[in-house]
């Protein structure tokens, strides 16, 4: 069984590499066009908005609630008919609900960006207003391209879904490149290579589905609702929205505080956070994903033994990497932000403000990392409630830290409250998972 997670990880893994190296050049090509200006902050808070909600409604979805139920259906060998209206139901309540939120947010985005922006701003209020309703269906695309990731990944089928990341970021720096010169400025560019991107990696992906023997259409919304298994995922799920909101509003409140504390601190942050991205992205996610459904079946058969051997050794794993690049990372900070985003809009002010972000966010690589590790220990059990918990103890700390720290440290204060909120929720995963 480890030499199959072997395989597929490193199947995983190489694509995902190409995926985060396809990230950092999509950054790379934000601050080639736009830098640390203030355009580049109207982007980076439009993106935010329904990027937060893409991890709860989409990603959260599949790794906590839908891939554990799914496997269920699959274990107990239920009918082939019973399972497709299983999936058949949860896609269509899930398209439901996004395709609300995404009206809601289309309508109410002027109203929302005034949260991150002060109000005096009024030209700054009202780009990136238009920038987030431009992206806003993005939510709803990428929603359905995770549905269809689940059921992929519910069946062990990973490198489609892994592909797709890579459309979606050539779809971005295409776009950018392409529409930069047709389009009243080039953050306009990148929102429709953002929108672009997301319906790509939906259909890209609905073939191999089909070809897995689960022809996806929708159904009525009755049937939808009293659909036993979408009521079981709907129970899985919604105690653990409550501690991925907590999450998401960390970084809600971080750019609240970071689009007041001036000028470029908002896309200084996002810059840094690329970075940090590009290493778990490889890693912890590509792990964190191939590992879920195999504890999953292990903890349906109360095969303990296994599951803590494979929950060992992946821990081990992510340890023996991040440590040594977190430490690299710090003696040479400079120089890699320099060779990877230095250009004419990204000049020495720009260095030295993702400087100070990328010191403290890589501070906390370890414990990010392992908490995408260990989360999956818990949501195999059909367990959310105690994450939740963990989540919002982090939560706490990072919201604490950042009011406390932003006003005299800036971008780095809001860097070091969200690794020090890391620390201390994977202190309390590892504390209940001893309860487990």
């Amino acid at each position: 069984m480890k030499k199959n997670l072997v395989s597929s990880g490193i199947k995983l893994s190489f694509l995902t590499l190409v995926s985060r190296v396809l990230g950092l050049v999509r950054e790379m090509t934000k601050a080639r066009f736009l830098g640390t200006s203030s355009l580049a902050d109207a982007f980076g808070i439009a993106f935010l908005i329904p990027n937060l909600l893409r991890r709860l409604f989409a990603e959260n979805s599949i790794s906590v609630a839908f891939i554990p139920t799914f496997r269920g259906y699959l274990e107990n060998k239920k009918s082939k008919e019973e399972t497709l209206e299983f999936v058949r139901s949860t896609f269509t309540l899930i398209s439901f609900l996004t395709a609300c939120v995404v009206s809601l947010g289309i309508l109410a985005a002027p109203f929302i960006v005034r949260i991150f922006l002060k109000a005096e701003e009024a030209a700054l209020i009202a780009e990136t207003a238009l920038l987030t309703r431009i992206m806003f269906p993005y939510l709803f695309v990428i929603s359905v391209a995770a549905c269809f990731q689940g059921i992929l990944n519910g069946e062990k089928i990973f490198l489609p879904s892994g592909f797709t990341p890579i459309l979606f970021n050539l779809c971005v720096i295409l776009g950018t490149y392409i529409l930069s010169r047709k389009m009243e400025n080039p953050a306009r560019a990148m929102s429709v290579g953002v929108l672009a991107g997301g319906i790509l990696q939906a259909a890209f992906q609905l073939p191999f589905v089909a070809k897995a023997g689960w022809p996806i259409r929708f159904v009525g919304l009755k049937k939808a609702f009293t659909n036993l298994g979408t009521r079981q995922v709907v129970a899985l799920i919604v105690p653990t929205i409550i501690g991925m909101a907590s999450y998401q509003i960390n970084d809600m409140v971080s750019t609240a505080l970071a689009g007041r504390a001036g000028t470029g601190i908002v896309s200084s942050l996002q810059y840094s956070l690329r970075l940090q991205e590009l290493i778990l992205g490889v890693f912890a996610v590509s792990i964190g994903t191939v590992i879920l459904p195999d504890l999953s079946a292990y903890a349906k058969s109360e095969r303990w033994e296994e599951y803590n051997s494979m929950l060992t050794w992946a821990v081990k794993i992510i340890a023996l990497i991040t440590i040594p690049i977190t430490f690299y990372s710090l003696v040479t900070g400079r120089e890699i932000i320099q060779l990877v985003y230095k250009s004419r809009r990204f000049d020495e002010n720009s260095v030295a403000l993702t400087l100070r972000a990328f010191s403290f966010h890589i501070a906390g690589l370890f414990f990010i990392a392992a908490n995408r590790i260990i989360s999956p220990a818990f949501y195999a059990q059909g367990n959310t409630k105690l994450p939740t918990v963990a989540g919002i103890i982090g939560f706490a700390v990072n919201i604490t830290l950042a009011f406390a720290l932003s006003f005299k440290w800036s971008g780095g204060g809001i860097a070091f409250a969200l690794s020090a909120a890391s620390l201390v929720n994977t202190i309390a995963l590892f504390a209940f998972l001893k309860k487990l």
